[in-house]
């Protein structure tokens, strides 16, 4: 049988580990889904465009992805986005349509308890 490892990047690592704490703290189940969808291996790490984004959340939403963030695609809508990782076209098309580019960390510290936060794979 294989062994299961979990991501060699120290960032990662200590992201996982910061998801789980926050989960056991907070009784939140959001944070612990998030920190299994980033054990998965980095090859299939998920790769989200904007436009794919724009099409599935609404305006003042607050998203969050276990991945990349690329720039592909348009931005309408003032959407707060935290990720493992951005592009920095798709930086910069965040912050032109008014949203808010976070990392994951960031958005732990703003939002403990999770609400209105929603994954997006």
């Amino acid at each position: 049988m294989v062994k299961r490892t979990l991501p060699t990047n120290p960032r990662t690592r200590r992201l996982i580990r910061l998801l789980r704490k926050a989960s056991n703290i907070h009784r939140v189940k959001i944070w612990r889904t998030l920190s299994e969808a980033l054990c998965i291996p980095s090859r299939r790490r998920i790769v989200i465009n904007l436009g794919k984004i724009d099409k599935l959340t609404k305006e003042g939403d607050c998203v969050v992805i276990a991945g990349k963030v690329l720039g592909f695609g348009n931005l309408s809508k003032k959407v707060d986005i935290a990720a493992l990782s951005f592009s920095q076209t798709a930086k910069l098309k965040i912050a032109q349509s008014g949203g808010r580019a976070l990392t994951l960390e960031e958005l732990i510290a703003m939002n403990p308890k999770g609400k209105n936060v929603r994954i997006l794979r």
